[in-house]
């Protein structure tokens, strides 16, 4: 299915809190919430504030979503709960488990902005905007004529600071009324109002398709605001806030030295009211160490009155207070600070004091010692006190020099002059709202209430710090170390951490937030970093309670982008103002117009469906903004122009301030600016001060600019690619993914003033890929002849001495800054235009509009028409054919559907060693290494990793880009196999003809977008070819059964021996060597890469432990069925070979092989409708007796029944062999008696048994290598005797053969032995007794020491557990806790105890269990080695030359039987031991998920070393791994 909603997942992990990482989304998303690995099969419940359908929204309510089952089964890796992204703002997420809060985080929604009477929509990445200060645009009825430059300038949103009414100080954003408009905007006889102000708002959005933003402040407000007058309790003052009372008579002492200075009493030491050297500032260091900090005694609010803490300790120790036993820690007594202030106010705890000084006696002196002790204490304290706040001094003494230094001597600061009472020593830091007085008189007032209330902290900021913690509150001394940068015009707001903290506050705020919101499109958050957050959080809830689509733009200076997030999210903050002014050179202009937004040209499509992925914060790119100095005072004139132009290129918001087109050569300041701005006038003939027009400054190629921005944000140009051409030049390139038009914006900026700095006349020639259809404009920056600039008394007023030269939309031969365009070919379908620059000047700005050659654009509208059929995202820009390919007008699912699963697994896969049997390989990528596969999953799996990160310079991209070679590899080796593949080939190389014909740098995207669309068709395919199981299973199971196509292949080669010639139902093709027609039978292989070809393809144990989870389960009926036969063809001596070697190179040295085979005959039976039909096929015998010489097919037939009844036949009379060829020629490590092959069953016991301790018949079979650690020949894990899993094995079978027998559907009741001298029946159902009868007697160690059935005491180490084995040469061998007997548990249920079962398993689970597979061995045994190295040879016996292959490796197929058998048993127990198994096993195999996913070779591994470690000697995708998987998965 082909979403086209775009859907978002965001994967829940435990214990992931992501407060800090930033989730964007836009409204009409779906977000979908899954579970990871760590949660998977938890009981996660996932709860949002995001308002349920018909809801509205409240910050603090949250509610649970519901889960979707997409397959409604138990096994729900797919599950999701998803919200339907209707509403703009910041929402929260957070999930538990089993009530434990488990993780949380947030999403940020887009508004939707709207404009023009139609209400069309304004993208976020259109906006131009630009500031105005309110204050600048005078009576509101001059406020049209003066709005109207920002419109005629191609702006689409204004921000206004603060239109309410100002503080004493002039400053924009100290407000004095927050609900008043500003009373300067009405006239005399006419008073304006907010609804005045709504007007002119929705008539600039209606009929000038513009927006308008205003600031809001929260943080403070003026002074001499009137309402904080008559709430004093809404600020810091000394009555709430008592902790700032050292810090307020600290202030006043430095206002008395002010006012000191000034009249000249410190003039003898050297300190005159005019400060013009270093020397002068040491004086105040001097004067304050010396004079104020030792008359303040600002130690003494956090000190303790000694004498009268001694005397309360001595009257409680005299009326016999004192404590008995030992003495408490004399540290543990500590000061308890007076709340209040109060000098010598703190405290001790008098029952710690208590505790602490014990006098030995009650007698005078000994009271008198003690108090004496406790004195020393306390003067201990008080010192550690005094020393605490000498720190505080030495910081306030710096910081107060530091800002002096700033203010009156350096180049860069405001050089204040003289001190003044309007320019003190350093600016107040609290309101004294009374008279002159004396320090000594001020003093008393800060502990008397009434007085105290009006003393208020004043704003500001602090340098680094925390924007998260208040500077204000009483764990913070930013007031005392004089270390807040002071707003001397605003008072810090105290809100409290609720509403009924500071209910007027709140209320007053709420009000205020309400008006903005009601009249503007958005807010800018003033001070934002410095905002309470919570405050924050809650006005802007209340303001989109009015507007939802509230644009949130903030400025943020918390120094990282984490506690930037952090704003973001929890404000719902749409753009955050990034300033082009932080650029030193055009280089780094450059790199922020790459950062701030766009992907790569030539970036891959994604998907609708994706993982949702963190990113940055939506920006709002200012070339300058209204705290930023003039460019003009920091560069030069002649680059306000091309410095705009690289901002304007920039795919985001971009913005300006008034001023900056106009020239102003100053900062026009928020606090003194008084002045007006000018007013349009079109017709304006000459440069005016008060007014202006299109060639006023750079307005008109501002205008081409905004106008450029917005088109190209409208049009989809969303890729970017940022050229620096040489220090001065820049190349923007804007791209759309769609059309494949591009714009170029080459500027050349003027960061040094060009009549005082060099610049070169030669300018780089520059080539531009494409086709140029016009010169969109070409500005320059000149100069005009007129009066100077002087700056006007009423008007703020630029440079009238440039302006722009402009044209735009013309040819390139009309260009004036172009010299030559020269036309030159890349490759065979590349055109490059070679420009060559005459006038390219600094403050110059050329805009190329660019398109694909005629016939790149033709073949990549076609290529869009046909991938149209996968995907709708191709239809813009698509093309019909005429002469379109034949192969073409077939959809390319048609074509796919006449393929096999075998043909698929020539298509999407085939290892190197595959490839090579065929007279092939993978394709080997240059500088990087070969494709894991030669078919399509090679390629995908590259490019899964790529595409998402866009990592176009990785060398795949690299090597498409250069080449056709990957390209036509893809096409010719399916043309080359014929057949079904060769028309899929085809297919791809029709498509390919188009593909070459487009430009290089776009080859990787459609290369992508052609493999992407033919990989899903093929797998869905695959699936639709497989069972209902699969069919309608979660992606999880998908993908595993993916692994049956992945490993169930035919190559040249055909690895089965041939079926009989009368079976019905076996593929056939034609050899095309010798033109005879020949089997071409699926077969399995092992693992991959190592077993997957020649003779080590097929092994008969893997075979059959793999093939009921990957052929039954998965469906594929036939080819189990030609297996199971092909096997069965080559039995010999009883038994099925281990390696299979086509038949003809068997070897025939396991036990265990033929019982997994006879164990998939019952699955056959038991899952394949009429499966019970297998036991009548025909068996073609290539040995029909033990030394007869390899027969052809169909010379010897057998129904298949009899070959089993003469394997269990040849077991219960003996099997003694010696494999033929025995030697160095066949196995060149085994010893001799190691290819002695012996089997049997125990005639008591009905224990299948066998081996020796020379040879491993098991799947445990390492053999020693290593001549030098002395272990070669001899089999690490013999496992001889009777092994577990065999006794289950064949317990199954005398089960199933029991069953069948009495129905008559198997013709034989048991089998014939020779007993005292005579041939007699041993029934199946006899056999069967005796194994039930005897397994728990001799497999079961109990828990139970004085057990009468435990043979060998002495070599139990572990209990409640099953032996490995019974019998074996090496007695200690049958003890060790190995994961075997699972296997028995699952296929023979019936043999255990369930609680003694569960017990086990329980163990197993603790000691053998790892992250995806079973430790072969218990790290407890001495042997226990967990890394696998078969590289390593050295001294060590039990490791080198990889000895310890099963002493520990985690191997994965055991877990299946593991987890299988734990959901078995535990449905025995009771319901609530079952849930918890299911979640386990949901846990575990999520972990198998995630690898899955994760691999390049989409496969499970062979084993892991210890703790899931990689092994990089395993195979990475093996068949009885993914196998496994599966079945629990089935049995879930």
């Amino acid at each position: 299915m082909e979403h086209t909603k775009q859907v978002r997942v965001l994967m829940l992990n435990d214990m992931e809190k992501l407060e800090k990482r930033l989730f964007r989304l836009e409204q009409g998303f779906e977000l979908q919430f899954r579970l990871g690995p760590t949660l998977q099969g938890k009981n996660v419940i996932v709860y949002t504030n995001y308002p349920p359908p018909g809801g509205t929204y409240d910050r603090q309510a949250f509610h649970p979503l519901q889960w979707h089952n997409p397959h409604g089964r138990e096994e729900d890796s797919d599950k999701y709960c998803k919200l339907d992204l209707q509403i703009a703002g910041s929402f929260q997420y957070r999930f538990d488990h089993d009530g434990q809060k488990s993780g949380e985080g947030y999403i940020v929604v887009d508004p939707v902005l709207r404009i023009g009477a139609d209400s069309r929509v304004l993208p976020l990445d259109c906006i131009t905007l630009q500031t105005f200060l309110a204050k600048c645009l005078g009576p509101f009825d001059e406020w049209e004529d003066r709005l109207k430059v920002a419109k005629e300038s191609g702006y689409n949103m204004v921000h206004f600071t603060p239109l309410q009414t100002l503080g004493k100080s002039r400053s924009c954003y100290s407000l004095a009324n927050q609900l008043e408009l500003n009373p300067d905007f009405s006239r005399s006889g006419k008073k304006y109002t907010w609804n005045d102000v709504g007007k002119l708002v929705h008539k600039m959005r209606t009929e000038w398709d513009m927006l308008c933003i205003t600031d809001v402040v929260y943080n403070h407000t003026a002074a001499n605001s009137k309402w904080i007058h008559d709430h004093p309790e809404c600020g810091y003052n000394l009555v709430n806030s008592p902790h700032l009372k050292p810090a307020w008579l600290l202030d006043r002492a430095l206002w008395h030295l002010t006012c000191k200075v000034i009249a000249g009493k410190y003039a003898a030491r050297g300190l005159p009211a005019l400060i013009q050297n270093d020397q002068q500032l040491n004086s105040i260091r001097g004067i304050i160490w010396e004079e104020i900090y030792p008359k303040l005694k600002l130690w003494e609010f956090y000190q303790i009155n000694v004498a009268k803490a001694v005397e309360q300790f001595r009257t409680l120790l005299a009326s016999g207070a004192q404590k008995k036993g030992s003495k408490a820690d004399p540290k543990n007594l500590v000061i308890i600070q007076d709340l209040q202030f109060r000098r010598f106010g703190s405290t001790v705890d008098m029952e710690t004091a208590l505790s602490t000084f014990i006098p030995h006696s009650n007698g005078p002196a000994a009271i008198e010692e003690c108090c004496n002790w406790f004195r020393k204490r306390l003067e201990e304290l008080n010192a550690e006190k005094h020393k605490q706040i000498n720190f505080h001094h030495e910081q306030a003494v710096n910081c107060i020099l530091g800002t002096m230094t700033y203010e009156r001597l350096a180049n860069h600061g405001p050089k204040l002059g003289a001190i003044t009472k309007k320019d003190p020593i350093v600016t107040s830091y609290f309101t004294f709202p009374f008279g002159e007085m004396s320090l000594e008189e001020e003093e008393p007032l800060m502990h008397q209430q009434d007085k105290a209330c009006y003393f208020m902290a004043h704003n500001g900021w602090v340098m680094g710090d925390d924007p998260l913690r208040n500077f204000a509150g009483p764990d913070s001394n930013v007031y005392l170390r004089r270390e807040l940068i002071c707003w001397g015009d605003s008072v810090k707001l105290r809100y409290g951490e609720k509403p009924s903290d500071c209910p007027y506050l709140w209320e007053h705020m709420k009000k205020y937030t309400e008006i903005t919101a009601k009249h503007f499109h958005g807010v800018r958050l003033d001070n934002c970093h410095s905002t309470p957050i919570h405050v924050a959080e809650e006005m802007l809830a209340i303001a989109r309670s009015v507007r939802p689509n509230l644009y949130v733009i903030a400025e943020l200076f918390t120094g990282s982008e984490y506690i930037d997030n952090l704003f973001v999210n929890r404000l719902g903050i749409t753009s955050l103002i990034r300033e082009a002014m932080s650029a030193y050179n055009s280089h780094e202009e450059g790199r922020l117009v790459y950062r701030y937004g766009g992907e790569p040209v030539g970036s891959f499509v994604q998907p609708c469906l994706r993982p949702l992925i963190p990113g940055i914060a939506h920006a709002l790119f200012m070339d300058v903004t209204h705290d930023n100095e003039s460019p003009i005072a920091h560069r030069s004139a002649y680059d306000l122009l091309p410095s705009s132009a690289i901002v304007s290129m920039a795919c985001c918001a971009t913005g300006s301030t008034r001023g900056y087109d106009e020239l102003v050569p100053h900062q026009i300041s928020v606090v003194s600016e008084e002045r007006f701005y000018t007013k349009w006038k079109p017709n304006l003939n000459a440069p005016s001060s008060s007014e202006v027009n299109g060639a006023s400054g750079i307005i008109k190629g501002k205008n081409a600019l905004n106008k450029l921005h917005q088109e190209l944000a409208a049009h989809g140009f969303i890729q970017v690619y940022v050229d620096q051409v040489d220090e001065d030049i820049v190349a923007v390139t804007r791209h759309c993914p769609h059309t494949h038009q591009s714009v170029v914006a080459v500027s050349r900026t003027a960061f040094r003033d060009p009549k005082t700095s060099f610049y070169s006349k030669e300018v780089p020639q520059m080539c531009i890929p494409g086709k140029i259809e016009e010169v969109i404009l070409e500005a320059r920056t000149v100069e005009q002849r007129c009066e100077p600039y002087k700056k006007d008394a009423n008007t703020i007023n630029g440079l009238p001495q440039y302006t722009v030269n402009i044209k735009e939309h013309i040819q390139l031969k009309d260009s004036k800054i172009v010299r030559q365009a020269g036309v030159t070919t890349k490759g065979p379908n590349e055109f490059v235009q070679e420009i060559d620059f005459e006038n390219l000047t600094p403050g110059s700005v050329i805009v190329f509009r660019v398109s694909l050659d005629p016939n790149a654009q033709k073949s990549v509208g076609i290529l869009r028409n046909h991938l149209i059929q996968f995907t709708a995202h191709f239809k813009s820009g698509s093309l019909q054919d005429d002469q379109v390919y034949p192969i073409l007008k077939v959809p390319f699912a048609d074509i796919v559907a006449k393929l096999t699963l075998a043909d698929l697994n020539q298509v999407l896969y085939r290892c190197d060693a595959e490839e090579q049997e065929d007279g092939g390989g993978c394709y080997n990528i240059p500088n990087w290494k070969p494709l894991k596969y030669a078919g399509l999953q090679g390629l995908l799996s590259v490019m899964m990793d790529i595409r998402p990160k866009n990592d176009l310079g990785h060398p795949f991209c690299d090597n498409l880009r250069s080449g056709d070679w990957m390209i036509d590899y893809v096409s010719n080796r399916l043309i080359a196999r014929g057949g079904a593949c060769a028309e899929v080939g085809k297919w791809f190389a029709a498509m390919f003809a188009y593909l070459k014909q487009i430009p290089r740098y776009l080859i990787p995207c459609y290369f992508d977008a052609i493999m992407v669309g033919a990989y899903t068709t093929l797998l869905e395919s695959a699936w639709k070819q497989m069972s209902s199981f699969v069919q309608n299973g979660s992606t999880f199971v998908k993908h595993l059964a993916l692994g049956s196509v992945q490993m169930c292949g035919v190559g040249r080669f055909p690895t089965l021996p041939v079926l009989s010639p009368s079976l019905p139902d076996v593929p056939y093709r034609v050899n095309l060597i010798t033109q005879e027609k020949e089997q071409c039978c699926p077969s399995l292989a092992a693992g991959l890469p190592h077993f997957s070809a020649g003779i080590f393809r097929c092994w008969g144990r893997d075979t059959f432990i793999s093939l009921r989870g990957l052929l039954l389960i998965t469906g594929r009926h036939i080819e189990a069925r030609n297996i199971i036969l092909a096997f069965a063809g080559t039995l010999r001596h009883g038994l099925i070979p281990n390696l299979l070697g086509q038949g003809t190179y068997s070897r025939y040295n396991c036990r265990d092989a033929v019982w997994w085979w006879l164990q998939c005959i019952q699955d056959y039976c038991n899952i394949v409708p009429n499966g019970k039909e297998i036991l009548k096929c025909p068996v073609s015998r290539m040995y029909p007796k033990d030394d007869s010489p390899s027969t052809a097919a169909g010379l010897v037939d057998q129904p298949l029944y009899d070959v089993i009844q003469e394997a269990l036949q040849r077991h219960a009379q003996g099997i003694n062999f010696r494999e033929r060829n025995a030697g160095t020629q066949i196995d060149r490590n085994m010893r001799d008696e190691g290819f002695n092959i012996n089997a049997g069953v125990d005639p008591v016991t009905g224990f299948v048994f066998g081996g020796n301790r020379l040879n491993c018949g098991t799947w445990m079979d390492k053999m020693g290598e290593s001549e030098r650690a002395r272990n070669r020949g001899i089999p690490a894990t013999p496992r001889d005797g009777s092994a577990v899993e065999i006794v289950g094995l064949s317990k199954s079978t005398m089960r199933w053969l029991t069953e069948l027998s009495k129905k008559n559907v198997y013709p034989y009741k048991g089998v014939k032995i020779q007993k005292e001298g005579r041939e007699v029946i041993v029934a199946f159902s006899e056999w069967n007794q005796r194994i039930q009868d005897h397994f728990e007697k001799y497999f079961y160690v109990s828990e139970d020491p004085s057990d009468p059935n435990e043979q060998r005491p002495d070599l139990v180490h572990k209990r409640s557990i099953y032996k490995d084995s019974y019998g074996a040469s090496s007695p200690w061998c049958d003890y060790q806790l190995r994961p075997n007997f699972a296997v028995a548990m699952v296929v023979a249920p019936e043999l255990f105890t369930p609680l003694r079962a569960w017990q086990a398993l329980e163990v197993a689970q603790k000691k053998l269990m790892g992250p995806l597979g079973m430790k072969t061995l218990d790290p407890d045994d001495m042997v226990y080695c967990g890394v696998y190295d078969n590289a390593l040879d050295n001294d060590n016996y039990n490791l080198a030359k990889g000895f310890n292959y099963h002493q520990g490796p985690e191997w994965l197929w055991p877990i299946g039987y593991f987890l299988r058998a734990k959901l078995h048993f535990a449905k025995l127990i009771d319901r609530e031991t079952y849930q918890k198994t299911v979640v386990l096993v949901k846990n575990v195999l999520s972990r198998h998920y995630t690898h899955l996913e994760r691999s390049s070779w989409k496969g499970l591994p062979e084993l892991t070393n210890e703790n899931g470690q990689y092994c990089s000697f395993s195979c990475e995708t093996q068949a009885w791994s993914l196998s496994v998987v599966l079945e629990v998965l089935h049995d879930l």
